[in-house]
């Protein structure tokens, strides 16, 4: 059994003695100043110039400089003991305590050692600090000690971890003592590097100290609060912490592990570290965390899956824990799960907006390419009517030509350039002239009901896009149901949304929205299949059932009309498409309800001079020779620079219209249009394209009013839009 020595009371520290020697040394030359100077049986020294009045005055400020003198010997030694008796009740509570404390004094003097201390240290000694550099056997364990000196004269608190030469581990750490200038407390522990989960020996576990150990006991407070803290910071962090002993096993882990992986703390306390990620990465994990533990350089973070099938993706930063025994490690999980979908969401849109960008692009030379086998297969069937051998193979190579015509259309809807003639409708009444073409198309295995919203809210669409959106949705939902049948219903409704929508990557803003719901009972869409549901080409029909483009071309339509498309569903439970079309404002709007096909006039032909710039030749011969057939006077031009050309000279006759090619080799057809505009005001214009005609409309400026035909066009509609603006 440990024997305690007693506590001796210190005499006054060196301050107080210095104090009391300066005040002594003052009052004697005080006293021995008026005994020289009041002394009567020999004439002063000096003449009093009032007589006897001097002689009191040097009493006086002699007998105040004594009392001075007395008085700051009392004050300091006071103080001084003040400082004494604080420092022997705190050294009182030192010796009740078993963790091995020191009280230091000024210049770094050991002024008491508790018995743990001493056993610590050098066993049945007190020995000075700098013995402590020799026990933990290394000359840095004497800089440590001198670091932490240095720091608590500054007022700083201040620990170490060292090392015994016999294996023995231990922290030290000091700080200044309130109240007593110049003295800290030093505490010692061993095995002091321990995890943070810990129950650590500290002043703060210490046994109830007798009453007036007010120093130990407000220290053990204020570390109890101090572990409290820490003890929040790691259950509280956002990011996952694991501590690792050097058998690669769990020591200890926060809170935020248990919910990322879903287990519980008796799940992955002991266990293998690596059982927290997927199985076909562990062995990956294990090797990395074993270098890491050997001295290997922790970073860059490492990215892992979590245990799961559906485990979040975490960022794994790994560090060496060199106080822990044997080497451990210490682990953050950071979780970036929804990073990755962001990420992916984003390669995905910008994949989308690539093939949009490449529909656009190749959709021009189609289209010129197509616009000259329908116009010359509509020549040729001029001379062939039917009854001819060769009209059939014309009409072949034309019904061809359409088809690809509307694959080409199907990409520019998808990538959001197509033409649209928007129209102020209801949606109720398209749906009601589609019925009966939907009923056939669904099958007489399929239940199609419709469910109108009431008061429903007019639109502004284009009739034959909004006809082909909901005809697509109709022939998936058909295709989800062909084995064993099921229902279809359309629902429409209004819908104000008052705050901002966020569905994956498309935010919808606030506002009015007409509704249209198409729900089927089919067999479900898998959730992988999702986020790619509306990609172009993508299908998960049989080869051979379709091209992947139903679903794109629908996405392309509503949101060129400034609406939104969101799907919901799951395998097994059907799939439901919600098509938001913003509410037309416009009071007193009416819809507006169009015949089928096109209006056909009974005279095609007319009269008047009309320029026709195309660069593409094809297109150029067929259409110059279309127009003369109709009884035009008609000038070609190959280029933006030939048509000015060709208007700025003198002879130039007067053109009753323009048709040019909107994209054309450096001087494209609005430029163009800008510049004849300066000479020629009132001139006509027709622009042709392939691309969508908001796309350039605005190019144009000045507010004129300009009509477009889209490519490709067929001989009869290329002459319904001449004869229609020469006769406006």
């Amino acid at each position: 059994m440990r024997k305690s020595s007693p506590v001796a009371r210190p005499g006054l520290n060196p301050t107080a003695r210095a104090a009391g020697l300066w005040a002594l040394a003052l009052v004697v030359v005080a006293v021995s100043a008026m005994i020289y100077l009041s002394r009567l049986d020999g004439p002063p020294p000096v003449e009093w110039p009032a007589g006897l009045r001097g002689g009191v005055v040097v009493w006086l400020a002699g007998g105040l400089l004594a009392f001075a003198g007395i008085m700051l010997v009392r004050t300091v030694a006071n103080r001084a003991g003040a400082v004494e008796e604080r420092r022997h009740l705190l050294a009182r509570g030192l010796e009740a305590a078993s963790v091995p404390m020191v009280i230091v004094g000024p210049e770094g003097r050991a002024v008491h050692y508790n018995p743990a201390f001493r056993d610590l240290a050098q066993p049945g000694a007190q020995p000075p600090l700098s013995a402590l550099g020799r026990a933990a056997g290394a000359g840095l364990a004497a800089l440590e000690i001198k670091r932490m000196l240095a720091a608590v004269e500054r007022g700083i608190a201040a620990d170490t971890v060292l090392a015994f030469a016999d294996g023995r581990e231990f922290r030290l750490s000091a700080r200044p003592l309130d109240g007593a200038t110049g003295y800290s407390i030093w505490q010692a522990e061993e095995s002091a590097v321990q995890s943070a989960m810990a129950e650590p020996t500290s002043v703060a576990s210490l046994p109830p100290a007798p009453a007036d150990t007010e120093e130990v006991a407000r220290l053990r407070h204020d570390l109890a609060r101090m572990e409290e803290r820490f003890r929040r910071f790691f259950d509280y962090a956002p990011i996952g912490i694991v501590l690792v002993d050097s058998d690669m096993r769990l020591a200890e882990c926060n809170d935020t592990v248990l919910a990322l992986t879903g287990l519980s703390r008796d799940d992955v306390q002991g266990r293998p570290v690596t059982n927290l990620f997927k199985r076909d990465g562990r062995a990956a994990i294990q090797q990395r965390l074993m270098a890491i533990r050997d001295g290997a350089d922790g970073h860059p973070a490492h990215e892992a899956q979590l245990r799961g099938t559906q485990g979040p993706i975490v960022h794994l930063y790994a560090r060496r824990d060199d106080g822990a025994p044997g080497g451990g490690i210490v682990l953050h999980l950071v979780d970036m799960t929804n990073q990755k979908n962001l990420e992916a969401q984003f390669v995905q849109s910008q994949k989308m907006q690539a093939i949009g960008q490449l529909a656009g692009g190749v959709a021009h030379d189609f289209n010129n390419l197509l616009t000259a086998m329908i116009g010359f297969c509509d020549l040729l069937l001029l001379r062939h009517k039917p009854g001819d051998h060769s009209f059939t193979d014309i009409m072949q190579i034309k019904q061809n030509a359409n088809r690809a015509a509307n694959l080409v259309r199907q990409l520019l809807a998808f990538s959001r350039q197509q033409t649209l003639q928007p129209r102020v409708l209801s949606v109720t009444d398209v749906l009601a002239e589609l019925s009966n073409l939907l009923r056939r198309l669904i099958g007489e295995n399929i239940d199609l009901k419709m469910l109108h919203g009431r008061d429903l809210g007019l639109v502004k669409v284009d009739q034959g896009q909004l006809e082909q959106v909901i005809i697509n949705l109709c022939v998936n939902a058909r295709d989800a149901m062909a084995e064993t049948g099921g229902r279809l219903t359309i629902v429409t409704s209004n819908l104000h949304v008052t705050e901002a929508v966020q569905r994956a990557t498309e935010t919808m803003p606030p506002g009015d929205y007409v509704v249209v719901e198409v729900i089927d009972t089919g067999v479900g869409i898998p959730a992988e299949n999702l986020q790619r549901i509306f990609e172009p080409f993508f299908s998960t029909k049989e080869l051979g059932s379709g091209t992947g483009l139903g679903l794109s071309t629908v996405y392309g339509i509503v949101r060129q009309t400034g609406g939104f498309v969101f799907v919901d569903s799951a395998p097994g439970d059907g799939a439901k498409f919600s098509i938001y079309l913003p509410r037309y404002q416009e009071d007193g709007a009416q819809a507006v309800s169009l015949e089928k096909g096109e209006k056909a006039s009974a005279d095609l032909t007319g009269t008047g001079r009309i320029l026709l710039v195309e660069d593409e030749d094809a297109v150029r011969v067929f259409s110059a020779r279309a127009l003369r057939n109709k009884g035009y006077e008609v000038v070609e031009a190959k280029s933006g620079e030939a048509a000015l050309d060709l208007l700025r000279a003198p002879d130039c006759p007067q053109m009753d219209l323009i048709v040019t090619d909107v994209v054309m080799p450096q001087l494209d057809g609005p430029a163009m249009i800008r510049v004849v505009r300066e000479f020629m005001p009132d001139v006509k214009v027709i622009f042709i394209s392939g691309y969508a005609e908001e796309r350039f409309r605005s190019s144009v400026g000045g507010g004129d009013v300009v009509e477009f035909l889209p490519k490709p066009f067929s001989l009869k509609q290329l002459a319904s839009k001449v004869k229609e603006v020469m006769e406006r």
